[in-house]
């Protein structure tokens, strides 16, 4: 079988160590506490789209330390309680918009999107960050792992689903979480920061083995953080300090519902070793779909799979 990366066999045995700091726990469980205790002012706003059977609304709710994030919101029309989907979305993208997200809600799922701060949706980024970057998202704050970009959007993430969870009209024992790229590296922080998801479907996640992301991805986005430190050679061992606070490979032993993870073993944006490092870390329920002539994509049977496993899961 086929890899840009290493062979499958060795893949199927590629388990680095960890590189969490000492204070890695405090530091996310001081985070979640943050993130989960600040008022989320959530605002719905209806949005007029002729589909029978559903409701659709903008939605606006209040950043993790500020600012307002910008999502869709689609749930059945009937009354009653409903299970809850969050869906993230990829680098440089917006949140899935609602005529894309009827397709779940109309099985009887309550599904929200949410727009990554600062990226091309609506949301808007109020992150500190005192010191410049490489353009996109990759090094913003990349010096403390305080201010870096990455534990804003985590923040943002488990608000989202937050949100989701407390709407009267969701049963909040029934969540579960999904993204492809970013969104699917977002799944797997989200399900490993929060106890709510009782599922987790990541599609070709980003945000994985930055140490080895680094050293042999050829494509954007990871290309941020090596042009990053090409300018910054001095600063190589601080930046992956940083990283490692947001790796999911470090994260990826807290997760602790039933996750599935694609890879494509032909992607050269995620490869397939840095998705299989975060699997391997995982100690949950847990299963990989391999598609070994896939670049950095998601091919419609990987859809339907996905779309299986969710009614399967939350029973709407």
């Amino acid at each position: 079988m086929p890899s840009i990366d290493m062979p499958l066999e060795q893949l199927r045995h590629y388990k680095p160590s960890l590189y969490r700091e000492e204070d890695f726990n405090s530091f996310w469980d001081a985070t979640v506490a943050e993130a989960l205790g600040q008022p989320i002012h959530a605002e719905l706003i209806p949005y007029d789209l002729p589909v029978k059977g559903v409701q659709c609304y903008a939605v606006r709710f209040e950043g993790y330390k500020g600012g307002r994030i910008a999502g869709w919101y689609v749930r059945p029309t009937r009354t009653g309680k409903f299970p809850g989907l969050c869906v993230y979305h990829g680098y440089g993208g917006r949140g899935t918009r609602p005529l894309e997200l009827v397709p779940i809600a109309s099985q009887g799922v309550c599904v929200l999107a949410m727009d990554c701060r600062g990226q091309p949706g609506n949301s808007q980024d109020a992150s500190e960050a005192s010191e410049g970057n490489v353009a996109g998202w990759m090094t913003q704050g990349i010096r403390d792992p305080e201010k870096y970009y990455y534990r804003y959007v985590y923040g943002d993430a488990l608000r989202a689903l937050e949100l989701l969870a407390k709407r009267d009209e969701v049963d909040e024992s029934r969540l579960a979480i999904t993204g492809a790229s970013q969104g699917g590296g977002l799944t797997l922080a989200v399900a490993a920061l929060s106890d709510r998801p009782i599922f987790a479907w990541s599609d070709i996640p980003f945000l994985c083995d930055f140490r080895r992301a680094i050293q042999i991805t050829p494509a954007a986005p990871y290309t941020e953080l090596q042009t990053f430190l090409k300018m910054h050679p001095e600063l190589d061992e601080q930046v992956v300090r940083t990283l490692s606070y947001f790796d999911n490979m470090n994260l990826a032993p807290r997760i602790k519902c039933r996750t599935v993870v694609t890879n494509c073993l032909w992607d050269d944006i995620c490869p397939p070793s840095t998705i299989f490092a975060a699997f391997h870390h995982i100690v949950a329920e847990k299963s990989m779909e391999i598609f070994p002539f896939h670049k950095h994509e998601v091919p419609y049977e990987m859809v339907e799979k996905r779309f299986r496993a969710l009614m399967d899961v939350l029973r709407p």
